[in-house]
C-alpha cells in the first residue's frame, strides 16, 4: 500500500503517526508541507480524500486564524486559497492512499484506517 504522510516534523502527533507508520513496515511518502506547501489543486484533492468540507481542515485554534480569520465567513474556494497562502492553518497530521484520507489525529483514526485497507 503506497501511503503519503503530510508531515510537520515540529509537531508530535505528526510524530507520532509517522513512528506508527515506520513501526508497521511501512514506508510512506512524506511530504513536509511546510517547506514545500501545496498547492490550491493539491489541497482540494485531498479535501476529496478526506471527505471534508474545507473549513473541516482548518486549525481554528492556531493563533494566525484567530488573530485574522475567525468569525469571518469564506467560500470553500477562499478557505483552500487561505490553506494555500498559510500551510501552518492545515490539520496535521494527514495520511492519504490514493482512494481516500484521514486525519491522524487521534492517533486512533489512523490506526483504523490503517486497519481498514
Amino acid at each position: 500500500m503506497k501511503l503519503t504522510i503530510y508531515h510537520n516534523t515540529r509537531c508530535r502527533k505528526s510524530r507520532e503517526a509517522l513512528e506508527l507508520l515506520e513501526s508497521k513496515g511501512l514506508k510512506p511518502e512524506i511530504v513536509e508541507y511546510l517547506k514545500n506547501p501545496l498547492s490550491e489543486k493539491q489541497i482540494e484533492e485531498l479535501i476529496l480524500l478526506l471527505n471534508l468540507d474545507p473549513m473541516q481542515l482548518v486549525r481554528v485554534n492556531e493563533a494566525l486564524w484567530k488573530e485574522q480569520y475567525r468569525g469571518k465567513n469564506f467560500s470553500k474556494s477562499e478557505i483552500i486559497a487561505l490553506l494555500t497562502k498559510h500551510p501552518k492553518l492545515i490539520e496535521r497530521p494527514i495520511i492519504s492512499s490514493s482512494t481516500n484520507a484521514v486525519i491522524g489525529r487521534p492517533i486512533d483514526q489512523l490506526i483504523h484506517f490503517l486497519e481498514s485497507h
